[in-house]
């Protein structure tokens, strides 16, 4: 019986690549949380899946999809974020802009005004070069030639040393159990920085992304002040952020 059920359960897993305990919890709703682990561990320990914060991956997960991929992705729910996020923008501020889709559709509305700008996007300071009047920063560092992020050590000590008033940052996976999350370490490492260092972070989350589950936690509802989503999010998520003083718009 346990054989059959770990079969089901690495199916499930080669399915939706990614999957939280909870899902596997309602797949299986006679068998203990304990079991349910101890079944994840017999299917890492025999190389089928990898155990991540929260939940488990198939081992044919890739990551994050490729940025062409991404862009093309739920671009209305990216542009109602991103007319929400123009509103925090004020004049004379540094923000900071993460290489993902939403900020570079957010980058193609931001007005011309006096701004200092740091990104990791080259595709984002690219699009900055029709405005004149921001002073626009790439954070330098090593190409991720998927997802045309910039990241690494040399990244991690500019960000060290530079100031951020606001900071957008996008997400590939989010739910209350593991909370905020991307594909890759050098992406985690990144983001979580940017949070430390700016006085206000905001997560840009559409609401696709709450079924997703990626293997990397860069922070937790506490760790944030605000999250800008597209549209209602479901109770139990709302209740989280709220417990933990996260403004959402």
């Amino acid at each position: 019986m346990n054989h059959i059920r770990q079969e089901q359960i690495l199916g499930f897993i080669e399915q939706n690549n990614v999957v939280t305990i909870k899902q596997l919890q309602q797949l299986f709703p006679d068998v203990s949380l304990m079991t349910i682990h101890r079944d994840l561990q017999t299917l890492e320990n025999r190389g089928m899946v990898v155990k991540v914060r929260g939940g488990a991956k198939s081992v044919r997960h890739t990551g994050d999809p490729g940025f062409d991929e991404r862009a093309r992705e739920n671009n209305s729910a990216k542009t109602a974020i991103a007319q929400k996020a123009l509103k925090l923008i004020q004049p004379n501020t540094s923000i900071f802009l993460d290489a993902s889709t939403t900020n570079l559709i957010l980058s193609r509305s931001l007005p011309d005004i006096s701004l200092n700008i740091f990104t990791t996007g080259p595709s984002i300071a690219l699009e900055l070069c029709r405005l004149h009047n921001p002073v626009v920063t790439v954070c330098c560092g090593a190409i991720n030639r998927k997802n045309l992020a910039l990241s690494g050590q040399n990244t991690l000590e500019m960000l060290e040393k530079i100031n951020i008033d606001l900071a957008f940052i996008g997400v590939s996976g989010c739910s209350v159990e593991a909370g905020f999350t991307c594909g890759t370490e050098s992406d985690m490492l990144v983001k979580h920085k940017v949070i430390q260092k700016a006085r206000t972070s905001v997560i840009m989350c559409d609401r696709g992304k709450l079924s997703r589950l990626m293997p990397y936690t860069f922070a937790r509802p506490e760790d944030v002040d605000c999250l800008i989503s597209d549209g209602p999010l479901p109770d139990p998520f709302v209740q989280a952020l709220t417990d933990a003083g996260v403004t959402l718009l």
